[in-house]
C-alpha cells in the first residue's frame, strides 16, 4: 500500500465519521448543559422582541424580578440577576459638527465642472435626443479630459514644502 492510499483511507474515515455522535456517553462536555444552543434560540417572539439568547439565563430585555416570570417553571428565576436598564438617548456619543469645507479656487471649481459637466451633457443630450454635432461632442470630451488632467496635476505627489529634510524612518 502506498503512502498516498493510506492518507486517502484516513480522509475517508474522517469524512464518514463527521456526523456521528460520540459513543462514549460518560465523557463530559466542557460546558454546562444550559449553554447548549437550540434551533429556536434567538428567533424572537411574535411581538417583535428578541428571543432568549441565553438559555437558562436572563433575557436581555428583562428588567427585574417583577416581569421575569420567576417561579413559572421549576428552576427558572432562582439565580437570575436583573438585566441592566436600557440606556437612554442622553447616553450616546454625538460627534461635533464637521468643520466647513475650505473654499476652492476658480480653477479647481471649473475643473470639477468640466469633469462632470462634459459627460453629463452628453448623457442628457442622448436621452433627450438633442442634436449632437461633431464639435459639441469634441467639446464635451475635451472638457472631461482637461478637467481630469488639471485636477490630477494640482493634486501634488510630494510632501508639503514646509515638512523639512527628514522624510521618515529609514529601515
Amino acid at each position: 500500500m502506498t503512502p498516498q492510499s493510506d492518507e486517502d483511507e484516513v480522509w475517508r474515515q474522517i469524512v464518514a465519521s463527521f456526523n456521528e455522535t460520540a459513543e462514549d456517553s460518560s465523557a463530559e462536555q466542557p460546558w454546562p448543559d444550559r449553554e447548549n444552543v437550540t434551533e429556536e434560540t434567538g428567533a424572537g417572539t411574535a411581538d417583535g422582541t428578541p428571543g432568549d439568547r441565553f438559555p437558562g439565563g436572563p433575557s436581555p430585555h428583562d428588567t427585574g424580578p417583577d416581569d421575569t416570570g420567576a417561579g413559572d417553571e421549576p428552576g427558572e428565576g432562582e439565580d437570575q440577576a436583573p438585566a441592566p436598564a436600557p440606556a437612554g438617548d442622553d447616553d450616546h456619543y454625538v460627534p461635533p459638527p464637521p468643520p466647513p469645507l475650505p473654499p476652492g479656487d476658480a480653477l479647481s471649481r471649473l475643473s470639477w465642472l468640466a469633469l462632470f459637466g462634459g459627460p453629463a451633457y452628453l448623457l442628457l443630450a442622448a436621452l433627450l435626443h438633442w442634436p449632437m454635432d461633431g464639435w459639441i461632442v469634441f467639446a464635451a470630451v475635451s472638457a472631461f479630459i482637461a478637467g481630469f488632467v488639471i485636477l490630477v496635476v494640482r493634486m501634488g505627489d510630494g510632501p508639503p514644502a514646509d515638512s523639512g529634510w527628514d522624510d521618515g524612518a529609514v529601515v
